[in-house]
């Protein structure tokens, strides 16, 4: 090509050449095989011309080379480079790689679990540890030249995104930031509130995967593709997909095909297996089982993949189902290659521990090529199947989404199952944002030409609304920073409140608020445009037909009032009726998902609070623990009960009655409907309506007769028009209510923060009182609970593991509510000082209330879960595994997780706590020793 060009193009190419090789990217561009993308080269140049950039491409796209282009740059100049990660595995896998390249004596890492090298002049670290670096000025961040934030994405996360815009808010204004992005839509938005309070940002945004990714959805035994890709004849044109026609035919003929649930009832319905036979027979259609879906992409070539199992069990049980199917993917050689690497990686186990982690049985399925992937496993159990994975000696992996957010682990293959999953609260839509995540690891860049996502058939299934996930990029970043106590303190204690509250107001979040408010302003606008339109329309040539209007909504209110007084009345009558059950009582609940015949097993707690987790609910009523004649044990709440409730009939309740125990339930079910299965419950009778002898409505209703405008001809076409005016301007008083409201809600939220501080005699003004100084070294979402314990001596005296037990209160949230049995918990002082902390945590929910500080809007002390103060303490008096698995009813990876968050916290009070006249600092230390033993001990990450 060179002889095509002119002297003067080739005399500018040389030059252009030179100077490309005079610059820093040059030499790094020689460390890698492979040429680097037009946005990775864009996003290199923009950072060695000293500005900050935001990158937001595709999972696995190679966003990372900026970040190390950033660790190069550092180096080159002399500087320090901090690479920050979401979670300790990618912390991990991120300073393995960055060793290989630099050396050990150039790299480190700090974690909270462990500390490498802390003043290497790299050192990769988690955000939350910047964060409290940052807080205490710590003298590494002197030299700091550069901050690489990877997956700063997590910002959008309610409980830990807060700690991204807290470091970004608070770098030295000399750091150049480096933020790495999954593709989201509203990139230029988080660019230009970079470029607010960090400078000159440049926003780099690709779209485009580095592997094609194919959409497939798997019925019966055939493949259909999800799109038809239709180009010009030309073949150079722009592609326009549209949903496969054979796959939108199969869906119309399927999904009309649906049975009556009535047949059921009338007994008409044959067995499930029959329907399943008589259903394959009539249109070859249905879901593939687990093993024939691997076996079928291991016969076309589409191993290794990922099936995503939005469930634990899930996950473990689509294994088993491999294993009982006979599926090998491994031949024999690679068998024993797993063998030795699992072996290797588990030395360090005892052998008694391995029987109890189902070692075997896992190692049975690796030898197979089959794994788990989860939060429940070890931590060291992941790890090995992340490695025999990325090395091909694992090759079909069944996880849960936490994978589509962790570490480095693509797959040629990823299948998803249903499009639904369990989000906390209910079963929900998968959002686009979430399938292009977990679609994301199809596709692996040097090894496939392509990558394949495969949603398999479910009755129902819409391929329309799956091309729309497929094929849209909406995953727009929300901020989720709330100031919280800890913070408070410690900006007071650097800026004084004044500048404390001017940083907050630079936040992401307020940045969007900010931004919401102008579109609200518009519709106001147009709202009160709209308002003298409806006005018009509702003159009336008799009278003032507002007022009419008015009137008529009196009425209308009154008697929705009186409505809403009789249910109340209905309820009180109701919770009295409750307050006078007994255990043994036998009664018939009247509505709800438990509706029938019940036994009272305890009447329940009086009126107040909850033992929930997040916020709180306030209860006008017992709430009685039940057996169902269905055998289930429920505590009911006052909504079950919306008529009064009366024994039908007493039982007697076995001392050997076990909740928790399936058989006991059975037994005692079976006496129940044996003993009242034949009795009627009394119906109750509606009393009369008090609208009909109020003398406020009898009164409203003759003004309403004799105003001028009742006998309108049109007067029903003006109500409407009335009708209209009033909810729009209900409306616009809303909006107005909602611009008021995003003004300045992060600095108003401060405000009530520190005001409580201030009460609690943290902060005096601009001066960080000691109690203050304490809360500053004290992080987590229960941090002024802690603080109040340390000051009001509540774990003086207390032993190491029952300090454990204390502490885990602190951080351990249950994944499920569970209030039917109460925790078990250890006895004596450990007991007593759980108690005083939950006394305190009341105080202080009162006091939040004063202040109007908001639980629901994530800011504010949820309630201390006492569920893991038992494992704590027994794990920290050194109990076998076995043993605290058995009675914590526990996997392994969650137990050593909050194992490791327990000690993180203990570690955080041994610093806070009086140095002087307290035994809590020692014990807190010898508690750390204590759970840091066994599996808690040598999982590396978690």
């Amino acid at each position: 090509m060179t002889e095509d060009l002119t002297p003067a193009e080739a005399y500018a190419a040389a030059r252009a050449r030179a100077a490309e090789q005079a610059t820093a990217l040059a030499p790094f561009r020689e460390m890698y095989e492979f040429g680097l993308d037009p946005f990775q080269i864009e996003a290199c140049q923009a950072l060695e011309s000293g500005k900050g950039v935001l990158v937001a491409a595709p999972t696995g796209s190679g966003k990372t080379i900026v970040g190390e282009f950033a660790v190069h740059l550092a180096l080159l100049q002399g500087r320090k480079c901090f690479y920050t990660t979401p979670i300790k595995a990618l912390s991990n896998q991120k300073y393995a790689d960055l060793v290989k390249r630099y050396g050990p004596g150039k790299v480190g890492l700090l974690t909270g679990d462990n500390s490498v090298n802390g003043d290497a002049p790299i050192i990769v670290m988690t955000t939350e540890v910047l964060r409290n670096m940052l807080y205490a000025g710590s003298q590494a961040l002197s030299g700091l030249g550069y901050v690489v934030m990877d997956e700063v994405h997590y910002l959008s996360d309610r409980f830990r995104g807060a700690v991204w815009e807290e470091v970004i808010i608070h770098l030295p204004e000399s750091v150049t930031l480096v933020s790495l992005s999954a593709t989201v839509s509203n990139a230029e938005e988080f660019g230009d509130w970079l470029d607010t309070v960090r400078g000159d940002t440049e926003v780099i945004v690709s779209e485009s995967r580095p592997v094609p990714l194919w959409q497939h959805v798997l019925a019966g035994r055939r493949m259909y593709d999800l799109f038809e890709e239709e180009t010009d004849h030309g073949g150079r044109g722009a592609s326009r997909r549209e949903v496969n026609p054979d796959l939108l035919r199969l869906a119309r003929t399927e999904n009309s095909r649906t049975y009556n649930p009535r047949e059921r009832r009338r007994g008409k319905m044959v067995r499930e297996a029959d329907r399943e036979r008589e259903r394959r027979q009539r249109t070859r259609i249905w879901t593939p089982g687990r093993p024939e879906v691997i076996e079928r992409l291991d016969a076309e070539g589409l191993l290794p993949a990922i099936t995503f199992i939005f469930s634990r069990a899930g996950c473990e049980a689509a294994v088993q189902q491999c294993l009982y199917a006979g599926l090998r993917l491994n031949n024999d050689e690679a068998r024993q290659r797993v063998r030795e690497i699992v072996e290797e990686r588990t030395a360090s186990i005892p052998s008694e521990d391995l029987h109890v982690l189902g070692y075997y049985e896992w190692l049975e399925a690796l030898e197979r090529g089959i794994a788990a992937h989860h939060a429940g496993m070890l931590p060291t159990f992941k790890e090995v199947v992340e490695e025999l994975f990325v090395r091909g000696l694992v090759k079909a992996v069944f996880a849960t989404e936490t994978l589509a957010l962790g570490i480095n682990m693509p797959a040629r293959t990823v299948i998803l199952e249903k499009l639904v999953k369990w989000n906390g609260e209910q079963h929900a839509d998968i959002t686009p944002g979430e399938y292009t995540q977990l679609t994301g690891r199809a596709g692996r860049r040097g090894i496939d030409v392509e990558g394949h996502a495969v949603v398999l058939w479910q009755r129902g299934l819409d391929p329309g609304h799956l091309a729309g996930l497929a094929g849209t990029r909406t995953y727009p970043l929300r901020s989720s920073f709330k100031p919280s106590y800890n913070m408070a303190v410690n900006l007071v204690d650097q800026f004084g409140s004044h500048r404390s509250r001017e940083l907050l107001e630079t936040s992401f979040a307020q940045f969007q608020a900010d931004r919401s408010v102008v579109g609200i302003s518009r519709q106001v606008q147009k709202n009160e445009e709209g308002l003298e339109g409806y006005r018009e329309g509702m003159t009336c040539h008799l009278g003032d037909f507002e007022e009419y209007a008015r009137m008529r909504r009196d009425l209308k209110d009154r008697e929705t009032e009186l409505a809403k007084q009789g249910a109340a009345q209905r309820r009180a009558a109701a919770a009295a009726s409750l307050e006078k059950l007994k255990p043994g009582d036998v009664i018939h609940v009247p509505t709800g998902k438990f509706a029938g015949l019940a036994l009272v097993l305890d009447p329940g707690i009086p009126a107040g609070r909850t033992n929930g987790h997040r916020g709180f609910e306030h209860h006008d009523g017992p709430r009685p623990l039940v057996l169902t004649a269905e055998r289930q044990v429920k505590r009911l709440a006052s909504i079950d009960f919306p008529i009064p409730v009366e024994a039908m009939e007493r039982m007697r309740i076995p001392k050997s009655f076990n909740p928790r125990s399936p058989q006991s339930r059975r037994d005692l079910a079976s006496a129940l409907r044996t003993k009242a299965g034949h009795l009627n419950p009394d119906r109750h009778r509606r009393e009369r309506s008090a609208a009909a002898d109020d003398r406020e409505i009898n009164r409203l209703r003759t003004e309403l007769r004799a105003h001028p405008c009742h006998g309108c001809d049109e007067r029903e076409d003006h109500a409407r028009w009335a009708e209209r005016y009033h909810r729009l301007q209900r409306d616009t008083r809303q909006l107005e209510r909602r611009i008021e409201g995003r003004t300045n809600t992060i600095a108003r939220t401060f405000d009530r923060i520190v005001a409580l501080l201030t009460e609690l005699d943290y902060l005096r003004g601009d001066d960080v009182t000691d109690n203050g100084k304490r809360l500053a070294r004290l992080y987590g979402e229960l941090d002024l609970l802690a603080s109040e314990c340390l000051r009001d001596g509540v774990w003086e005296g207390l032993t190491p593991p029952e300090l454990a037990a204390c502490v885990s209160a602190l951080v351990y949230e249950a994944r499920q509510s569970d209030d039917a049995v109460a925790p078990k918990l250890p006895t004596g002082n450990a007991k007593a000082a759980l108690g005083e902390m939950v006394r305190i945590w009341g105080r202080l929910d009162a006091l939040e209330e004063e202040f109007k500080i908001n639980q629901a809007e994530g800011v504010g002390q949820r309630e201390p879960d006492l569920g893991f103060a038992w494992a704590a303490y027994q794990w920290a008096s050194d109990k076998g595994l076995d043993e605290v698995l058995r009675e914590a009813e526990m996997p392994a990876g969650d137990f050593v997780r909050w194992c490791k968050q327990v000690i993180d916290v203990l570690g955080q009070i041994a610093a806070a706590a009086p140095k002087e006249n307290s035994t809590v600092a020692k014990n807190a230390r010898k508690a750390v020793d204590s759970l840091l033993r066994g599996v808690v001990a040598y999982s590396s990450v978690g």
